[in-house]
């Protein structure tokens, strides 16, 4: 067990402080349920004061959105409780499923609301007139607490989120910096990409959430812009090195490596240890020079020569966005200010931030939400049981939680053991502690032992979310009044409730969803095959931006699980060699008007076997192998394009040979006959 850092006791320290404080003024202000503003505290704090701010503001319109939802429902339909039953599960689960759609910490406002109105609505069912006063009350105390959190984090000590974002940044340029040393010295230099390595597109989209709540740490708020810089040229980063992996592996096992170009890789290798600041762009700059040159040497335009100024050009790419990411990164760290220029390499538009959704996907989590709650509500109805509204507000709130899970179960039973603890803490508080506490100063005393130690492990990332769960259902289960009222009878209803309704959501979304990662991942392998093949037929945008970023974001979803299932069938999985057959994809689509008749027929020839080969795919529902139709009519496209079109055809070239890379990897190279000299050829092929 590791040792609380200084850190830890105090956030801790603030957390309770302003939940004791937020308690007070609740006491004094006369609230109806003050131990409502004591949950809120727990559940907005957060080590960093940017996150707690942006947590509180959310939670605040969340919770006034759920209350006024309240209010309109349960006088409409109190008469029929079927009816306020679906209006309930239908709101939940559309404010789950707008939720689902948004990866900021936005998306709070959407699921707190959607499980807000079960929480205010259903226990006003037998007094429907002071539903008006219940939800004013929440809303007063729940703010009352918001505010006392962010007023504690904000002035006493607080902590940037910023520090963690540098961190995080350059956790993941050290990976990043690691595969690429891998592949320079030739040990990662492979046509596939290790499952490892893809783990890295994960790890930038998981900065979504930090990134959208830098705006508010006054440390921060300056460099989001930056930020966003930074996470799209750490994505496009991870298709150039695959492209150049490969690259360097063909040119390998084809012409050899010279040694101008061994020493060139070996210089990159070690510029990428060297860290950032003046040293490292003066460095930089000069292998740019050196690969410039390289560039313009004079060669005949064969195969190898091909991939060779396609390595080049990889290799300028890789220096001039490892350079780009170290001087945003340096930036950022410095709190530096959104109008200042930063000296940018790599001049190309970054990744749009676009994302994939499987909506279809979603809509069935939302449904076994919804259904969950009905049937829940029906036990209630046909059971006029008192405390029915407890168990059916748990249905609705657990499986909202973790209705984004591929295996919900698991976590709700965790929730369910936890909310027992929580239990058991209250019991021993109500009836052993608190009937001696004779005064506010006794009260604090009492709490501060458990609530300070609950504190410190909320700082654990692991256990975070389980400790916080203990401190808001202690708090709430205690019921903190005015003065001493706990009874056992209503303690020990209220708390089966609780747990039968935690114990029915784990039994129903066992049964509704016995799925797990294997049928979210294949279906984002199978979307990935869709939007290739619509592309290649013309029937989607041809923005290489938004599909690359799109195709991206869907990697970041499936790696996480195919390394939780270890599947044999999809073990091969390369998400980044769709990535660059999708950006030569859009460059035949863009550059296909520009051509002769000849050319543009067979480009056309090439596009519609590249639609054929995914659509097949996905009928198959397995990878297999492209026809080899397909590598012929490559190899006539690209000969006839390197022969007709000169100049004009350089970038479709380039595509061609991105194509065949990507799909033929392990064929023998065409042998090319031209009849034209093409000079100092870039290529743009991925």
């Amino acid at each position: 067990m590791v040792a609380p850092t200084w850190r830890d006791w105090v956030f801790s320290g603030k957390a309770f402080a302003a939940a004791m404080l937020a308690l007070y003024l609740a006491l004094m202000f006369d609230l109806s349920r003050p131990y409502w503003a004591v949950s809120a505290v727990y559940i907005v704090s957060n080590p960093f004061a940017g996150a707690t701010k942006s947590k509180a503001l959310y939670r605040v319109l969340g919770t006034l959105l759920g209350a006024s939802a309240a209010v309109v429902f349960v006088p409409v339909f109190v008469n029929a409780p079927e009816l306020l039953s679906l209006a309930v599960a239908l709101w939940t689960g559309t404010l789950l499923f707008l939720s689902m759609l948004d990866r900021s910490a936005r998306a709070y406002v959407f699921m707190l609301a959607g499980y807000t109105l079960p929480l205010i609505a259903l226990p006003s069912v037998s007094d429907p007139g002071g539903v008006f006063d219940v939800a004013l009350a929440r809303s007063e105390e729940i703010t009352l607490g918001i505010l006392c959190a962010t007023l504690v984090n904000q002035v006493v000590f607080p902590s940037s989120i910023g520090r963690l974002f540098s961190d995080r940044i350059n956790v993941w340029l050290a990976d990043a910096g690691a595969w690429a040393e891998d592949i320079l010295r030739g040990e990662g230099a492979i046509p596939s990409t290790p499952l490892k390595r893809q783990q890295l597109a994960s790890d930038v989209s998981s900065l979504d959430l930090m990134i959208s709540q830098l705006s508010y740490d006054p440390g921060t708020k300056d460099v989001v812009g930056q930020a966003r810089e930074l996470r799209g040229r750490l994505l496009m980063l991870l298709p150039v090195f695959s492209s150049l992996a490969d690259r360097l592996h063909a040119v390998k096992q084809q012409s050899g490596l010279d040694d101008t170009l061994i020493a060139l890789l070996n210089d990159i290798a070690d510029w990428f240890k060297l860290g950032g600041g003046v040293e490292t762009e003066k460095a930089g700059a000069s292998l740019l020079a050196r690969i410039d040159a390289l560039q313009k040497r004079d060669k005949p335009a064969g195969w190898d020569d091909l991939v060779m100024s396609s390595l080049l050009t990889r290799l300028k790419d890789v220096v001039e966005l490892w350079q780009d990411c170290l001087t945003l990164r340096d930036h950022i760290a410095s709190g530096g200010h959104a109008a200042e220029t930063l000296p940018l390499l790599h001049t190309r538009r970054i990744l749009t931030g676009s994302r994939h959704f499987d909506h279809a996907l979603l809509a069935m989590k939302v449904a076994v939400v919804v259904v969950g709650i009905l049937l829940a509500c029906a036990f209630w109805i046909a059971s006029g049981w008192s405390q029915g509204s407890s168990f059916v507000s748990m249905v609705a709130v657990s499986c909202s939680f973790f209705a984004a899970q591929d295996r919900p179960a698991p976590m709700i039973r965790k929730m369910l053991i936890w909310t027992a603890l929580s239990i058991v803490v209250a019991f021993v508080y109500l009836f052993a502690i608190l009937p001696a506490v004779t005064s506010f100063e006794m009260l604090v005393l009492t709490l501060a032992p458990m609530f300070i130690f609950i504190g410190l492990k909320m700082s654990n990332p692991q256990m975070g979310m389980f400790f916080m769960l203990l401190a808001v259902n202690s708090a709430t289960l205690i019921a903190i009044q005015d003065q001493y009222s706990a009874d056992l009878t209503s303690f020990a209803n209220g708390g089966l409730a609780t747990l039968l309704g935690l114990g029915f959501a784990q039994l129903w979304v066992t049964v509704a969803q016995p799925f797990g990662a294997e049928l979210a991942a294949r279906r984002l392998m199978k979307s990935g095959w869709r939007d290739l093949a619509d592309t290649a037929s013309g029937s989607r945008s041809g923005d290489v931006d938004r599909l690359s970023s799109r195709s991206l974001d869907r990697l970041g979803q499936l790696v996480p699980r195919l390394a939780a299932l270890n599947a044999r069938d999809l073990g091969d999985v390369d998400g980044f060699a769709d990535v660059r057959l999708g950006f030569n994809v859009v460059t035949l689509q863009q550059q296909r008007p520009s051509l002769g008749r000849e050319s543009g027929k067979l480009i056309s020839d090439v596009l519609a076997g590249i639609a054929d080969h995914y659509r097949r795919r996905l009928k198959r529902g397995g990878s297999g192998s492209a026809q080899p139709q397909l590598q012929d009519t490559i190899d006539r496209a690209l000969e006839t394009v390197m022969r007709n079109e000169g100049d004009v055809g350089r970038r479709v070239t380039d595509a061609l040979v991105g194509l065949r890379r990507v799909l033929f990897v392990q064929s023998p190279p065409p042998s090319l006959s031209t009849r034209s000299e093409l000079n100092q050829l870039s290529f743009a092929a991925e």
